[in-house]
């Protein structure tokens, strides 16, 4: 009689688990099924360089777009960022990340063009530029008068005003920033900004939409540098003013914030990864922009380094050798 009972107990456990199995697999189809409904259906990437190719694949691989729409104004970049992205799919295969059916379809869905007007039945665009406010202008007004009036835009600047270029392109309820951070395909965060015009269901939809591409949203407003670069950028000028001011090495400043704050490396070391001139064209940028906010300043040693072409990992040389992408000691 135990037996039989334990038995009993033993079937019923598996039934109620093969339920609850059946319920969630029910559930995440459902919710699978919103969420593609929910979302975008057709999207447009301007712009398939460093980050744009990266945006166009992560849209494309979350298979919740009916098309994805690639657009590049010449040939020579079109073909540039296919190739990067077919390079990017077939390493996912080769690593066991997708099966190449998956990656065959996600680059099916991608319609690459040079045509603008491909983008006009777009019901979400994001742009991935170069960071060129006068380029931006001349694209949103083209995309402003092309597009149908429902279409949302989305810049992935990471320095420049998104309440500029929402003006720009004519409808700035319908306007805001996605800034991704490279490289797309594994880094998590989005940073998604509104304006004060920015339509509060607008920006729910693009939220939502970082969601169902599988990546992690947070929410800003319209500042310099968003989040990451508002903290980040400040704090690798004070590690340059402390060189500057020879208040440590950079040696000392970087090991100090690696054993002493947990950092994964220091922010000189961050600073000459990144590259010195974009570091100092966006502290140049803000300076100039916002004179009286006192952490936003251009140490003397970062401009002798980019007057001189010494920019970091790019050349070989900024405040450490560099071979490649390995560092050296410091300069």
């Amino acid at each position: 009689m135990t037996l039989l009972f334990a038995g009993r107990r033993a079937l019923a456990q598996k039934s109620r688990w093969i339920s609850k199995s059946i319920t969630m697999q029910r559930y995440n189809m459902a919710r699978s099924a919103s969420s593609a409904a929910d979302t975008f259906e057709k999207v447009g990437v301007v712009g398939l360089g460093l980050m744009g190719h990266g945006i166009c694949q992560v849209a494309a691989t979350s298979s919740v777009h009916s098309s994805v729409v690639a657009y590049e104004a010449e040939q020579t970049f079109l073909d540039k960022g296919r190739s990067r992205i077919e390079s990017s799919l077939s390493t996912m295969v080769s690593k066991g990340r997708m099966t190449q059916d998956d990656a065959d379809a996600a680059l099916a869905s991608i319609v690459f063009t040079t045509d603008i007007d491909a983008l006009q039945d777009a019901d979400f665009i994001v742009e991935a530029v170069i960071e060129n406010l006068d380029l931006k202008r001349d694209l949103y007004g083209n995309l402003g008068s092309l597009c149908k009036p429902e279409t949302i835009f989305a810049s992935n600047t990471s320095s420049l005003s998104i309440t500029e270029m929402a003006y720009m392109s004519g409808r700035p309820e319908q306007f805001l920033g996605v800034h991704f951070f490279n490289p797309v395909q594994i880094m998590k965060l989005v940073e998604v900004a509104r304006t004060e015009f920015t339509s509060p269901e607008v920006f729910e939809k693009a939220y939502q939409w970082v969601h169902h591409i599988g990546k992690v949203p947070v929410k800003c407003n319209d500042t310099p540098g968003f989040i990451v670069n508002r903290l980040l950028v400040p704090s690798m000028a004070q590690a340059m003013l402390m060189c500057d001011r020879n208040d440590a090495s950079v040696h000392d400043i970087d090991i100090s914030m690696k054993l002493g704050a947990g950092h994964p490396m220091g922010p000189l070391h961050l600073a000459d990864y990144v590259g010195l001139d974009t570091c100092y064209y966006i502290l140049k940028g803000w300076t100039e922009k916002y004179p009286d906010e006192p952490s936003f300043v251009v140490p003397q040693c970062l401009k002798e380094k980019v007057d001189q072409g010494d920019l970091g990992r790019k050349t070989g040389k900024g405040f450490y050798h560099w071979d490649g992408d390995k560092r050296g000691d410091p300069v």
